[in-house]
């Protein structure tokens, strides 16, 4: 076991850009307010749509920022509850399941997003105790490469909003980053979720230096939800 935790892989690398984007700070409860830039979380959700495996684990190094930071605000439509699961009563018994009218159900809220984003997202992978005999860093190393040069995925990547999609590319003639530095304040790296159903929420206190953001491996910085 202690083998394969030990197990990391090369510097990986991606270009992953569109016209929307909304990283929502999860400050904001309804109305949705982008922070400036992609959130590790985000990023890790685009690298998991590209390879994702029970036997390997994402960490994020860097995301680099290669368009200006650009905002834009509209309004849409949302509803204000969610299509519930029948339970495992009705499921055995028979009877109606829950019905959710989105018509009666409807919102409008805002949204302030961003705009033909643009960045180079670098990570590594480690093995966990999930992997297999025949698990292997090349082995996954391969297996990514390949499915960014050919465009293929498992699952839609996006920024942020799963109707944000995204394209992804190899990062060979992608621009410099933007010349820019700033302090962004306390964003989201993780989100876990303990058996019991109980969240942690991690942050750290993010800056974007020369357009690159660096993302620390381990942050202690917790509030439990």
């Amino acid at each position: 076991m202690n083998r394969l935790l030990l197990s990391v892989s090369p510097p990986l690398s991606l270009r992953v850009r569109g016209p929307l984007a909304a990283f929502t700070d999860v400050a904001f409860k309804v109305e949705r307010l982008t922070v400036p830039v992609m959130t590790p979380t985000a990023a890790r959700g685009v690298l998991s749509a590209i390879l994702w495996k029970p036997a390997i684990e994402w960490q994020v190094e860097r995301i680099s920022v290669l368009a200006p930071i650009r905002f834009i605000s509209f309004r849409r439509n949302e509803v204000n509850s969610r299509a519930a699961t029948p339970s495992a009563a009705l499921v055995r018994d028979g009877g109606a399941p829950p019905v959710l009218f989105a018509d009666e159900d409807r919102a409008q809220r805002n949204t302030v997003a961003l705009r033909d984003v643009d960045y180079v997202v670098e990570a590594r992978f480690r093995l966990t105790e999930r992997a297999g005999p025949s698990d292997n860093v090349p082995k996954f190393v391969d297996m990514f490469r390949r499915r960014v040069e050919r465009g293929q995925h498992f699952t839609q990547p996006y920024l942020g909003c799963r109707e944000f999609a995204a394209e992804v590319m190899p990062t060979e003639g992608a621009p410099a980053p933007i010349p820019e530095s700033r302090k962004l304040g306390r964003i989201l790296w993780d989100i876990e979720y303990d058996a019991s159903g109980r969240t942690r929420i991690h942050f750290f206190d993010a800056e974007l230096v020369n357009g690159v953001l660096h993302v620390p491996p381990r942050v202690p910085d917790t509030e439990p939800s």
